[in-house]
């Protein structure tokens, strides 16, 4: 269920023995120190803050969080060989409480024998639920162990905030195409040793480069898998296509990748960029995303970016989601497309929103006069004529122009006005209206 590792050794050799099953090409090429670590140059290069740790042989608690085939895994370990520290590595998803204990109670012993702190090594810390989580809580606070993990979701999200609190986190970026272009001319070289005259042409290295998506696991299996079928070792981009068959987008419906890229499709139509939110459309659709969520989204962004400079937006999403519903994929693409289009492409305005806003900040902060006599409801006339209620209310329909003048708001409301129209759209009109309204008659 765990391992325990005092020094790590080098990465075996190219070529396997008979005996041995060959090792997979991205285990084979792990880097044995720091200096031949790829990629992450702003923590790991010169002047980095692990590099400062290393050099000092050091380590504190602490996680790193980055998409998968960035090298988490990798870095942890190359950490605790190159400080010396002793490191048992665990895996969230198959131990349990009994094997943290049974941890814990080993590293208090080498503490209490003069042999130092261990470090505990947490594959996937996300996938560790609360109480897992807790049970490493004093051990990091009394310094028995340093905690070191690896984790693909949000931490802010995924660590319980207390134990958060104790460790240090440390993002890491997809890689580079140069840092991946870098892998492949070394996994070349290590393959070229198992095969004669291995190659891969530059159309083929450059659609490796284009569908990575910056995971260097992603590229280090396909070229394993493109060297075996590849005729003569001569890798072409049919040959990638082959063994891809449809690029693995790097999705996650429930984690940061799911959140970022909606996000970005909101913003990216409020921003009335019509190219970036089908870009984006596009990327959920081809992940699975389920459409019935995008749709939703379609129809907050009509009311809350696009509103009154166009109201038919509400309407459009509206339909879209009643569309996406009945339809279901592939076709409730089509409506999808449409909603999103149109609503990039209309004006923009967050008046509506803005107004209630200011309208609920003051009803907070008070005071809150009473409703105008006038104004109120009187459901039988010895109300009326006992209280006032109703009195003197002018109905507008009586009036050729649908509207009379009275007073709605109670004495007192201050922080007028609240709906501010812009010169856009449809809201062009109404702002010409209001204000038509307000302007007193000729010769008045």
């Amino acid at each position: 269920m765990y391992q325990t590792f005092r020094h790590f050794p080098p990465p075996p050799t190219p070529l396997q023995s008979p005996a041995m099953p060959a090792l997979p090409l991205a285990a084979r090429l792990r880097p044995a120190s720091l200096t031949d670590f790829v990629g992450q140059t702003p923590l790991v290069g010169p002047g980095g803050v692990l590099r400062r740790l290393v050099d000092a042989r050091t380590l504190h608690s602490l996680v790193l969080w980055g998409p998968p085939g960035c090298g988490k895994t990798t870095l942890i370990r190359l950490l605790a060989t190159e400080t010396g520290i002793p490191l048992v590595e665990f895996s969230a998803v198959t131990s349990g409480i009994a094997e943290v204990r049974q941890v814990i109670a080993e590293a208090r012993a080498r503490l209490e024998a003069g042999e130092g702190q261990t470090a505990v090594f947490i594959d996937e810390l996300h996938r560790f639920n609360k109480a897992q989580q807790d049970a490493f809580l004093p051990h990091v606070e009394q310094g028995t162990i340093i905690l070191l993990g690896a984790t693909t979701e949000n931490p802010y999200f995924s660590i319980n905030a207390a134990l958060r609190s104790r460790l240090k986190i440390y993002q890491l970026q997809a890689l580079t195409p140069d840092d991946l272009s870098l892998i492949l001319d070394r996994a070349l070289a290590t393959l070229g040793t198992d095969h004669a005259a291995i190659s891969l042409d530059s159309d083929a290295r450059q659609l490796l480069l284009d569908l990575a998506g910056g995971d260097a696991r992603f590229v280090l299996g396909a070229l394993e898998v493109a060297c075996t079928i590849a005729p003569d070792h001569a890798i072409t981009a049919t040959v990638i296509e082959q063994v891809l068959q449809q690029r693995q987008l790097l999705y996650d419906k429930t984690g940061d990748q799911h959140y970022d890229t909606i996000s970005a499709f909101i913003k990216s139509i409020r921003g009335s960029d019509v190219d970036a939110a089908l870009h984006y459309l596009a990327r959920m659709l081809e992940a699975g995303e389920d459409p019935a969520f995008i749709a939703r989204r379609l129809v907050i962004a009509a009311s809350e970016d696009i509103g009154l400079a166009n109201a038919m937006g509400l309407v459009v999403a509206n339909a879209c989601r009643d569309a996406v519903e009945h339809l279901g994929m592939p076709e409730a693409h089509y409506p999808l497309a449409q909603a999103t289009v149109y609503l990039a492409a209309s004006p923009k305005s967050n008046t509506a929103g803005s107004a209630l806003h200011a309208a609920r900040k003051a009803v907070q902060q008070g005071p809150v006069p009473p409703v105008p006599l006038h104004l109120r409801n009187a459901p039988v006339p010895q109300m009326a004529r006992e209280h006032g209620m109703s009195v003197g209310y002018r109905y507008p329909h009586d009036s050729p122009t649908g509207w009379l003048p009275q007073q709605y708001l109670p004495d007192g409301v201050t922080n007028l006005p609240y709906y501010r129209p812009k010169p856009i759209g449809e809201e062009r009109d109404i702002a010409a209206w209001l204000k038509h309204l307000k302007t007193p008659p000729s010769g008045s």
